[in-house]
């Protein structure tokens, strides 16, 4: 029997079913006409997204590929870097520069805390020499989303690079590449774009395109001079997950059969009330408030919780599958998904699978309290009672 749970992490997230059927497509020549109008397709639905008219680059990778695609296309070894740290990725993204032969400087916040527009701005005012700025977008490991708009200003202001990681941000909240001047935006597809692990997307602007020639860091598979030809001849330098492009195709449609801006509201929708519904069960958010994520909510336990008990009991017993913490936050935090295919009766089930299962490991008797706030806060939204 195959286990099919309630999957609440920050991704990979849940797919819809006309997204499952849409993979059983038969294989094309990924050096064909079929495929070319597939790839251009996606291309031009990415970009909408992205809401940019600047170059999009596409990889069969990880989300992370694309974050050493940026740094392998702009960096030569021993080039200083900043690079804002306030979570896990965050710190990937520090560790992709180091690799490089970078030498990184730091701006790190406690998780939880966002990157300030005027510590960046000092940052930048005392390392003269770093060309590049790396920013994580929306900061998963802590529930919490940087000020990207404000952040991009200062960025701008002191001429420097601007590259984001929008790996679970983009097609969940809006990130205006060009209207915010991002110079290089990321992301994947196994977030909001409701398809599986596979694919990577790159925004390039022509101040990166400029960087990029004159960077001697070394670099292959990740070349965007590469992949930006091979695109220009409607294909892709090598071969393609195509299989989830065509997931990501129907994800785009369901995208923007919705339209983008009530996905938006959505995603904020549920996030803010998911934040009453675990405060009604004694969790506590770790990101400040107005800074808080709208893809996943990061929250402290209450007191005698075993987190890894909590979350296997969850799994084994209710079928629901949630985050924990990474790096140093583990066994520390539990994190609850709502991005992509989730609707309010989605969190519904979640609240109160969480509660039965406090109740079961003796930590709080189950009073509904978390369900009865996630539903007061859905107010007009919430879902008729069965």
């Amino acid at each position: 029997m195959i286990f099919q749970p309630q999957l609440r992490i920050p991704g990979p997230t849940p797919l819809p079913e006309r997204v499952v059927r849409s993979m059983a497509r038969p294989m094309i020549d990924h050096r064909g006409p079929e495929f070319a109008e597939v790839l251009e397709d996606v291309i031009a639905g990415v970009k909408r997204v992205f809401a940019t008219q600047g170059d999009m680059l596409v990889y069969t990778a990880s989300g992370s590929g694309g974050l050493e695609s940026a740094v392998a296309n702009l960096v030569s070894p021993g080039d200083e870097v900043v690079v804002g740290v306030s979570g896990s990725f965050g710190e990937r993204f520090s560790a992709i520069a180091s690799a490089y032969g970078c030498r990184v400087t730091r701006l790190e916040v406690e998780w939880g805390q966002p990157v300030e527009p005027a510590d960046l701005a000092a940052t930048l005012e005392a390392t003269p020499g770093a060309r590049v700025v790396l920013l994580t977008h929306n900061e998963t490991s802590a529930g919490l989303t940087n000020p990207l708009p404000e952040l991009a200003r200062v960025v701008h202001g002191a001429g420097r690079l601007l590259v984001v990681d929008g790996v679970s941000s983009v097609g969940s909240m809006p990130i205006d590449v060009d209207a915010n001047g991002i110079d290089v935006a990321v992301t994947a597809s196994q977030k909001g774009f409701m398809a599986p692990p596979g694919l990577v997307f790159v925004t390039v602007s022509e101040r990166a395109w400029e960087a990029s020639r004159q960077a001697k860091a070394p670099r292959f598979y990740f070349d965007w001079e590469q992949a930006k030809k091979a695109l220009g001849e409607r294909s892709t330098a090598f071969t393609p997950a195509i299989s989830v492009f065509y997931a990501v195709q129907e994800g785009l449609r369901v995208l923007e059969e919705e339209g983008l801006p009530e996905v938006y509201a959505r995603h904020r929708r549920l996030a803010d009330a998911s934040v009453e519904g675990l405060r009604g069960m004694g969790f506590t958010p770790l990101a400040r408030e107005g800074y808080r994520s709208v893809v996943v909510t990061a929250v402290l336990p209450p007191a005698g919780l075993d987190v890894s008990a909590f979350r296997s009991l969850l799994r084994t017993k209710y079928g629901v599958v949630i985050g924990g913490g990474q790096g140093k936050m583990s066994g520390r935090l539990v994190r609850v998904g709502h991005l992509g295919a989730v609707q309010a009766g989605d969190l519904v089930q979640v609240l109160w699978s969480m509660e039965q299962a406090l109740e079961d490991l003796d930590v709080a008797p189950n009073q509904g309290r978390g369900v009865t706030a996630l539903i007061e806060a859905l107010g007009e939204h919430a879902p008729a009672p069965a």
